[in-house]
């Protein structure tokens, strides 16, 4: 395993960051460490889950991923090994992995559980630990307890309209929601689609790209990573339409009819 992943929701303002990748370093050396994304919105599960699930897949099998999204949401923090499709990944049992593979990961093992007199660092030494003992052995060979994670995928069902979110919004003020390509194909099949959001706009056709419409105009289409986007052609699409990532006035509905 010659590389490392780092996910978080530390942000860049402080040193948290560099100390979690001192702190891993002690244990790995000579391993390259990745930022993935350090900048998702606290306790956003739905921003965190598409930003990682988009990312992970792209390195090679046998990557190490250390998730630190929301560490601290369980009483009890814990530290869970999991392996899945040759990626291995140390996390909290949170919904975080789960939501990014979308399945529930099989093989999952207990490293940690932290009590009152432990820390963030006690929480990353034992990270360190587990990655430097994987550089030898697989997850199984491990000196560890097998563990079901708690978290399990949450799948809202709808034949007709469901509401969705605001997952993401680039740099270009593209707008995510949390509604893919598969289940386009799955609930569209000689069905009319309409997306209605903010209560006033409504676009009912998606393009291929961009300029599949007039500069200016809106669109929306399916990103590389299979999300839909809310998008204008050469504009920025969250300021206009005054779309928000958590907001509570999107009110973004898909209908199909």
């Amino acid at each position: 395993m010659g590389y490392i992943t780092l996910f978080s929701d530390f942000g860049l303002q402080d040193a948290s960051v560099a100390v979690a990748k001192g702190i891993l370093m002690q244990h790995v050396p000579l391993h390259t460490i990745i930022d993935i994304n350090h900048e998702v919105q606290p306790f956003n599960m739905l921003q965190a889950a598409y930003l990682f699930g988009s990312a992970y897949k792209n390195f090679p099998k046998g990557t190490c991923h250390v998730l630190m999204f929301d560490i601290f949401s369980a009483q009890n923090p814990r530290l869970i090994l999991s392996e899945y499709d040759g990626h291995y990944f140390l996390s909290p049992d949170n919904d975080l992995l789960p939501l990014s593979i979308k399945d529930n990961v099989v093989n999952s093992w207990l490293c940690l559980e932290l009590h009152r007199s432990h820390s963030f660092h006690t929480w990353l030494h034992r990270a360190g630990e587990i990655v430097g003992q994987l550089q030898n052995r697989t997850a199984a060979q491990l000196d560890l307890i097998g563990y079901e994670l708690s978290s399990r995928i949450k799948n809202a069902t709808s034949e007709n309209e469901t509401s969705y979110d605001v997952i993401h919004i680039d740099q270009f003020e593209n707008v995510t929601v949390n509604f893919t390509r598969d289940q386009y194909e799955q609930l569209s099949p000689g069905k009319n689609f309409s997306i209605r959001f903010t209560k006033v706009e409504e676009i009912n056709e998606i393009k291929d790209n961009y300029n599949d419409v007039k500069e200016g105009y809106k669109l929306c289409r399916f990103n590389s990573n299979g999300y839909l986007e809310i998008c204008l052609n050469h504009g920025k699409a969250a300021s206009l339409f005054g779309l928000k990532l958590g907001g509570k006035n999107n009110n973004i509905k898909i209908i199909f009819t």
